[in-house]
């Protein structure tokens, strides 16, 4: 039986946030991954649209998200849906670090608005 205890999940920190990643081919998932996202106040991650369809939900904190061009406040407890093709930018503009928990099918990737398109190794 696959566990991944807290001290063995892998962390990445990119554009200023922690990915602690739970779930990936790597812990033993054949299908989909799992990450708590750690944003802290005054981050502003890069919007980039994603290949792959991904559930955020807010554990703790308060966010500002764009999807599709449209922003939204979302406080702990909501949860976003954020389809394969859609254009998503997430902002902190609290003092307190916000608390994400994010699940997508493995094999996400994300396009920078550059044309830059990015593996996260939390999603694979």
């Amino acid at each position: 039986m696959p566990v991944i205890r807290t001290p063995d999940a892998v962390t990445h920190e990119i554009h200023g946030a922690r990915f602690v990643s739970y779930a990936t081919p790597l812990s033993g998932s054949k299908e989909l991954c799992a990450w708590r996202g750690e944003i802290p106040p005054g981050t502003e991650a890069p919007v980039h649209t994603v290949t792959r369809e991904e559930i955020f939900h807010l554990l703790v904190g308060e966010l500002f998200i764009t999807l599709d061009g449209c922003t939204d406040r979302i406080t702990a407890g909501d949860t976003v849906i954020v389809n394969p093709g859609a254009t998503l930018g997430v902002e902190n503009r609290t003092d307190q670090t916000a608390i994400s928990w994010v699940t997508t099918s493995i094999g996400l990737e994300a396009e920078l608005a550059d044309g830059t398109r990015i593996t996260p190794p939390w999603a694979n």
